[in-house]
């Protein structure tokens, strides 16, 4: 995969941003994979960071992920994205199972990004990815899925054209409090992030989904 254009005049938050929005359309690509919602033939092997990842390969798939997690960008540039989660529903939309992706860009950075050591720590993350199956739940054949993404506050409406794809939406709660599983973590200058699995429960943040 190609990595997005990047500006030499972009501050440090918005080169982070950038790497991140692209770990995380190949990452939310893997963990539907590895959920088997569709058929293998929706799926196409190429390598990203130097790792052999699974692509969405059905344009209406490939769309739909690729046009949520770009609509982040602006948000995830100012650090108003707290979390971005690939959440699982049985057909009564009752939540399942939840891949979690807790972020902070560090908005205090002033350093350049080491693009090289950033993308290097996130490869890690879809290495365990990979292997992560035996820790999460077989889903019933009828099940749905969304992206959706938890703000620390209410973004402005008219930040961005990219944005308009995210949209309020009231949280499909479970009714026991969470089983959390981590699957790994990272601590950088410019991003710490960490991916762990839920089974369900509350959240308190303010969630917005990807239409």
């Amino acid at each position: 995969m190609q990595m997005m254009d990047r500006k030499e005049n972009q501050s440090p938050q918005g080169r982070t941003a950038r790497v991140l929005v692209e770990f995380l359309e190949v990452a939310i690509a893997a963990v539907v994979f590895l959920k088997g919602v569709y058929p293998s033939g929706a799926f196409e092997r190429t390598r990203y960071m130097n790792v052999v990842v699974q692509r969405a390969r059905h344009p209406q798939l490939r769309y739909y992920i690729h046009t949520a997690v770009s609509g982040l960008l602006p948000f995830l540039q100012q650090g108003m994205v707290e979390r971005v989660a690939v959440i699982f529903y049985k057909a009564d939309d009752v939540p399942l199972e939840k891949f979690v992706f807790k972020l902070a860009v560090n908005q205090s950075c002033g350093s350049n990004v080491d693009e090289v050591d950033l993308e290097l720590s996130l490869r890690s993350f879809l290495i365990k990815l990979s292997v992560s199956e035996s820790i999460t739940k077989d889903l019933p054949p009828d099940c749905n899925w969304e992206i959706t993404a938890y703000f620390r506050s209410l973004p402005e409406a008219s930040m961005s054209k990219e944005a308009d794809i995210w949209i309020p939406t009231d949280t499909k709660q479970g009714y026991q409090p969470p089983l959390i599983t981590p699957i790994k973590s990272m601590s950088s200058e410019p991003l710490c992030l960490q991916l762990y699995l839920e089974h369900p429960g509350l959240s308190e943040s303010i969630p917005w989904k990807g239409t």
